[in-house]
């Protein structure tokens, strides 16, 4: 058997995007951490445990690091979640595990949980250690992963930690789905994504990329082979804006613009960006352009400053990098001008009844170089469609909360195609749920 090439190998980082995109939360070193580590109560009834998806044990990991024990702090995270160098790096932890920190109570800052987190994870992936797990296929269960992201990964690993058989299906050619590829670089790189992904491939999970599993005849061969199967497929395309010319070239969704920096298909951009939408996806797109060297960033929403869904450190994060917003304002074309330049219509709107009506002699036209609409990905029903016995609603699968079971009994199903799109840390608690699941059918089928 050939040797593998690691996946974060098979990506190259630019030079250029390496420079402009430097870590938003930069790493600690041992003389921060330690005394940051220090500052902690260990509380033990922790809110900053509950208030993570995953449960990570956030006292015990931080008092391993104040005692010098990297590798237990390190097991203690993987234990919980087994993307936790990513979620250090990519949740959003003012909401979650810092903004529950008891340090508030007393109007300190809290503790730096995420860097701390970062800082054991990034200690346990120098050293090189392998996981321990179960000898592959000591548990007599096959199971398939459709969709290579935090869900699928999350599940294939807790699966062949247990001594079961997994594979991830993954369309791309390579593995991490929005971690790899749609998460913004000064978050989470993408070699820092397929890190992970290389790690839980040497656990024993089979990976086949560039595997699009689409049709009904693809599912009735996945059934034949695999005792289970996961659907961690993630949401659909980029929602459209419905406009006449949005496909003018320089019109480009919020992901594939993402990707494209990320992969070095896209190095520097110059001139102006329009982003339309505002949630955290909107953000990174609108700080991205200004990183790449876009003179002018408008962020154009159709509602006002208080409706936009992006978290508000985003939206503080995005005004230093220099994003201007317009607010209550609608794109309704795009054309271009004799130099090639796009002009992006809007009209200014106001709501009645909570509907969105124009307002008379309040049209504007903005000429730009680049307008990335990021209003939402569609609900990803194309697949589940073929399925008999799964139920979707309001463009979601159906799962059973406890177990990520569907209405079918071999179909399980995790992350944003359950959710409807929310953070990376859901979804792996998805997925490692749904594994447990399994791994306890199984284990009552052949008792």
């Amino acid at each position: 058997m050939s040797q593998q090439i690691p996946f974060h190998r098979q990506i190259t980082a630019q030079p250029e995007v390496v420079e402009r995109f430097g870590d938003i939360h930069p790493p600690l070193n041992k003389q921060a951490a330690v005394p940051e580590a220090n500052r902690c109560l260990y509380c033990f009834d922790a809110p900053c445990t509950t208030a993570c998806p995953t449960h990570i044990d956030v006292p015990r990991f931080i008092k391993k690091i104040a005692s010098g024990n990297l590798a237990g702090s390190a097991s203690t995270i993987l234990d919980a979640n087994i993307l936790g160098a990513s979620c250090s790096r990519a949740c959003p932890v003012e909401v979650l595990c810092e903004g529950a920190c008891v340090m508030h109570r007393y109007n300190h800052a809290p503790i730096q949980i995420a860097r701390l987190q970062r800082y054991a994870m990034d200690s346990f992936q120098a050293t090189g250690e392998e996981l321990l797990t179960a000898p592959r296929g000591s548990r007599n269960v096959q199971v398939a992963c459709i969709g290579g992201g935090p869900a699928s990964l999350a599940c294939a690993a807790e699966l062949c930690r247990h001594g079961a058989s997994a594979t991830i299906l993954e369309r791309q050619d390579l593995p991490g789905g929005l971690n790899t590829y749609g998460v913004a670089e000064y978050k989470l790189r993408a070699a820092d994504s397929l890190r992970e992904a290389d790690m839980i491939r040497r656990m024993g999970v089979e990976f086949r990329t560039g595997a699009a599993i689409v049709t009904a005849e693809a599912l009735e061969e996945l059934e034949s082979e695999f005792d289970f199967i996961f659907l961690g497929v993630g949401l659909g395309a980029m929602q459209r804006m419905n406009i006449p010319g949005e496909d003018q070239k320089g019109v480009l969704n919020a992901l594939e613009f993402i990707a494209s920096y990320k992969t070095g298909r896209l190095r520097e951009l110059s001139g102006t960006v329009v982003v339309v939408g505002a949630g955290n996806t909107a953000i990174d797109a609108a700080n991205a352009a200004r990183r790449l060297g876009a003179e002018t960033v408008y962020l154009l929403y159709r509602r006002g400053e208080r409706e936009m869904s992006a978290f508000d450190f985003e939206y503080e994060h995005a005004k230093q990098e220099g994003v201007q917003f317009l607010w209550r304002r609608q794109p309704y074309a795009i054309r271009t001008n004799e130099r090639g330049r796009l002009l992006l219509d809007t009209v200014q709107v106001s709501e009645v009844d909570k509907s969105l009506l124009p307002i008379s002699d309040s049209q504007y036209t903005i000429e730009c170089d680049y307008v990335v609409p990021a209003i939402g990905q569609s609900p990803f029903a194309q697949l589940v469609q073929e399925l008999r016995r799964i139920e979707l609603r309001g463009g979601v699968i159906v799962t059973d909360p406890e177990t990520g079971q569907t209405g079918n009994s071999r179909y399980f199903a995790g992350g944003d195609c359950t959710n409807g799109g929310r953070e990376v840390v859901d979804a792996v608690a998805d997925g490692k749920r749904a594994a447990r699941a399994i791994l306890k059918i199984a284990e009552a089928a052949y008792a």
